[in-house]
């Protein structure tokens, strides 16, 4: 990753910043805006120009606090499909379906979320980011970065090839899958306890819920995996099958018509889409789930995907992205002001940031087994467990309050009804061992 002649050559004359951030997603715009209000003087260098596609469409309720102080609240709602629950649709239980509200979390204070096209919100983010101060670099790669003791020498080039250098004391990477930072000091590592692939496009026509639930999330459990269904607010949907990498290798058709088989195979996927028109290429990716062995060193940071990504289920990334990036930006200060309190501060940060990811992992990794799809299909409250799934659901992993001792309590009860239907429970375990493997 380094290059010696960074190291060599003179820094006097190039252009200085206290903050360079890779990547100008939510992670990146959300801690740019944040830090420069600080008075930090700060640069971020996005690889693409915006707006541009991305997918992860569907954010949480816990989003909304932080629109409020980042003060994009009214951009985002202009834009944003309400959302105010999460629809679940099984095939082993008859194709039933049942809907989690917000409202009916612990903390009722949050009862809705948006979908959002993810051009249109990234942009509004990265916007703000330039309002708030900081130096906005579209259209340009970050090719390497030479740490010192003061700080770094990170080198990019331009959309038209010009070739730039920065001398900054502190570097934060945000750039989602890219992994800059994970894959050149070679900390990324793939999730051996998940292995997930996908294909996903937008379609017009999509038949939608009734009334207030229009703007739902739908999760479909089908043999291979599951679907998501995210409505938009402009008559487009996004669908998308997250499944086991062995059944995206079996791919023998163009990717499009291997799509519309894998949709054929979940009659109420293809009931939502009978007629529906595809407004967008077909997009595969293949094993997305890694994680880094460490999230931050001698002046520098992880932030939401170019940390770790698992699976999008619960439509956990952008929140997590935005909300880590509110740390990261606390630290980064505290950092800057003092460097005395750097190691300290970023151990703090990547506790809290991992134990968040534990709990969403810990439902991620049994999302597809029988017990969860028992227990999410026939909720039971004992204990008050079925409010906190839905606080899961909303995002409240972050804040001290009951949910840890509600989602111990949703725990045990797994275990125990997984006991109860133990050889299926063992057949299932087999199954995903095999898909583990590929």
């Amino acid at each position: 990753m380094t290059d010696t002649s960074l190291q060599t050559a003179p820094h006097v004359d190039l252009p200085q910043c206290d903050v360079l951030i890779i990547g100008g997603g939510p992670a990146g715009s959300t801690s740019a805006a944040l830090l420069a209000e600080k008075g930090w003087r700060v640069v971020v260098l996005d690889k693409d120009v915006h707006p541009r596609f991305h997918i992860g469409e569907s954010l949480l309720p816990m989003n909304l606090p932080l629109f409020e102080r980042l003060g994009v609240a009214d951009q985002v709602r202009a834009i944003g499909m309400p959302k105010f629950g999460a629809e679940f649709v099984s095939q082993t239980h008859g194709d039933r379906a049942i809907t989690y509200y917000f409202n009916d979390a612990l903390d009722k204070n949050h009862p809705s979320a948006y979908q959002v096209r993810r051009s249109q919100f990234d942009h509004i983010l990265l916007n703000n980011s330039a309002a708030k101060g900081a130096e906005v670099h579209q259209g340009t790669r970050v090719d390497d970065i030479a740490f010192d003791a003061e700080g770094a020498v990170v080198r990019a080039r331009a959309a038209q090839g010009d070739a730039l250098r920065w001398r900054t004391k502190f570097v934060l990477d945000a750039s989602g899958r890219e992994t800059f930072l994970a894959s050149r000091m070679n900390l990324k590592r793939r999730n051996k306890r998940h292995n997930s692939a996908a294909v996903y496009a937008h379609f017009e026509g999509t038949e939608r819920r009734p009334d207030a639930d229009a703007g739902n999330i739908s999760i479909f459990w089908f043999a291979h995996g599951w679907f998501w269904l995210i409505p938009l607010y402009d008559g487009v949907t996004s669908v998308g099958a997250v499944c086991w990498p062995y059944y995206l290798k079996s791919r023998k058709t163009d990717v499009e018509t291997f799509f519309r088989d894998t949709i054929a195979l979940c009659p109420g996927v293809a009931e939502r889409l009978q007629n529906a028109s595809l407004v967008s290429q077909v997009t595969a990716t293949g094993n997305y789930s890694y994680q880094a062995t460490r999230m931050s060193g001698e002046r520098f940071l992880l932030v939401g995907d170019a940390f770790a990504f698992i699976d999008p289920v619960f439509s956990t990334g952008v929140y997590l992205a935005m909300q880590s990036a509110f740390y990261a930006a606390d630290v980064v200060d505290d950092c800057l002001k003092n460097p005395a309190v750097a190691p300290v501060r970023m151990r703090e940060y990547e506790e809290g940031v991992r134990a968040a990811l534990k709990t969403f992992s810990w439902f991620i990794y049994r999302v597809t087994t029988p017990a969860i799809r028992d227990m999410f299909m026939d909720p039971i409250n004992l204990f008050r467990v079925r409010e906190a799934v839905l606080s899961l659901l909303a995002g409240d992993v972050f804040r001290k309050s009951s949910l840890k001792a509600r989602i111990r309590a949703f725990k045990m009860l797994y275990y125990l009804k997984s006991a109860v239907q133990l050889p299926r429970s063992v057949a299932a375990y087999r199954t995903r061992q095999r898909n583990l493997r590929g």
